[in-house]
């Protein structure tokens, strides 16, 4: 009886190794789009999770990953890193543990919707995409959004904001927010207090993590007209002895210092104005909220002169509230068609020195019959020497859609659009402002 090579060996081990994390692809699948139990399928799962020394609950879908964690802790580090490249051994463990992953956030089910499951699909959600990691996640960013919007249009939201204990379990998100700008009309009492504060949350959140954006890149240049201040934290060690090499003496091994050198740290903070005009309509949502937050902001810089418009078929102007994007919010009303001459008509009169001003335009920039109107507006604008940045789009993640006609437009123009993650308008703000 001839022995078996290694070689022999590995191959069939290879081959039941392929056919476990088939069986496990299999049941995700079966489970995704049918919705039901597959014995055979669930059967073989439960043998392999077993072998693989991986816990029984892990294929539950109605157990959360945060649930699943608490319960074992060794999984954390485990999840956390499951799509880095790792040891082709655990490849069947990997792949159970994605399958995990992916059936809790991508199963979103039918039917309503409670707070408590939301807030559980929000956290795996967030778990999918810490196991990702940041290039990962940022792709993922637009079907999960579509995914967290579908739950929560399923929740029966007014009841929910009623009751203060449920309300209570919401974590705020731009579904969420969305849905709370568009029915705010409808709300009041504890239901009204309770989405006015969940929009205070998530402004405040954004707020803080757009601040710390605008001060990393919006420090100013170096003004070098002014002379640097001789104070000790400004002494410039490197340069001084640099500068008096010459005064070394070898026999004493000393360096002698007849001058000191300081560094210059005063900026150059230009005054300018900076109109901000938002399209409201239901198409950019996300946008209204980060570029309402982001006036703000930089509404708060020195010598900055901040104006805000938003717009459908009407204009609105809420510069007077432009320091506070949570009462701005309250006066928007989302939906509706466009009219960008009619906020152009509102924006120009704020123009009084064109090569210190710059307007940001933010749009999808779907005009229809209007769209050669704003277009020949804009124009002139640019023209007078007002710096022009046209948006597409400001969220996170990146999914745009402008008016093709539009953006040809402005390519010729040579003001081309901005679009995906909001740190793109900040930089073009921040080299305005330099």
């Amino acid at each position: 009886m001839s022995e078996r090579t290694p070689d022999a060996a590995s191959g069939d081990s290879d081959i039941a190794e392929g056919n476990r994390r088939q069986v496990l692809y299999w049941r995700l699948l079966a489970r995704m789009f049918d919705h039901e139990e597959q014995p055979a399928l669930e059967a073989a799962s439960v043998a392999i999770v077993d072998d693989i020394g991986l816990p029984p609950a892990l294929l539950d879908p109605s157990v959360s990953v945060d649930n699943l964690v608490q319960r074992f802790p060794d999984l954390r580090d485990e999840l956390a890193g499951l799509m880095a490249p790792g040891d082709d051994d655990q490849r069947v463990r990997r792949a159970a543990l994605v399958s995990k992953l992916l059936l809790n956030v991508m199963a979103t089910g039918s039917g309503s919707v409670t707070a408590t499951q939301l807030a559980d699909w929000q956290r795996d959600a967030g778990w999918l995409k810490r196991a990702c990691g940041n290039e990962g996640a940022g792709e993922l960013s637009g079907v999960l959004s579509g995914l967290e919007g579908d739950l929560v249009s399923r929740m029966r939201l007014r009841e929910v904001l009623a009751d203060p204990a449920l309300a209570r379990q919401l974590t705020p998100s731009m579904s969420l927010i969305e849905q709370l700008l568009r029915d705010k009309a409808n709300l009041s009492g504890v239901a009204l207090a309770n989405a006015k504060a969940l929009i205070r949350r998530y402004v405040d959140e954004v707020a803080e993590v757009l601040r710390t954006q605008v001060e990393q890149t919006s420090a100013g240049t170096i003004d070098r007209s002014v002379p640097p201040k001789r104070v000790f934290r400004n002494l410039d060690l490197d340069r001084t002895i640099w500068k008096n090499l010459t005064n070394w003496d070898p026999d004493e091994e000393r360096l002698y210092v007849d001058r000191l050198f300081y560094r210059q740290t005063a900026k150059r903070t230009t005054p300018a104005r900076m109109i901000v005009v938002v399209d409201q309509s239901g198409s950019m949502v996300d946008s209204m909220v980060n570029c309402t937050i982001l006036a703000s902001i930089f509404a708060g810089l020195p010598k900055v002169d901040v104006h805000l418009i938003a717009y459908d078929t009407r204009a609105l102007d809420l510069t007077p509230w432009v320091h506070d994007p949570f009462e701005v919010l309250l006066r928007t009303k989302l939906g509706g068609g466009n009219d960008g001459p009619v906020a152009m008509a509102m924006a120009r009169p704020k123009i009084t020195d064109p090569r210190n001003t710059v307007l940001v335009w933010i749009s999808d920039f779907y005009e229809f019959d209007r769209s050669q109107p704003l277009f020949d507006g804009i124009e002139a604008v640019h023209r007078s020497g007002v710096k022009f940045i046209p948006v597409g789009s400001v969220n996170s993640s990146g999914h745009e859609s402008v008016n093709p006609w539009f953006r040809q437009r402005f390519k010729a123009l040579g003001t081309p659009v901005i679009s995906g993650h909001i740190r793109k308008l900040v930089f073009e703000l921040k080299n305005f402002l330099d």
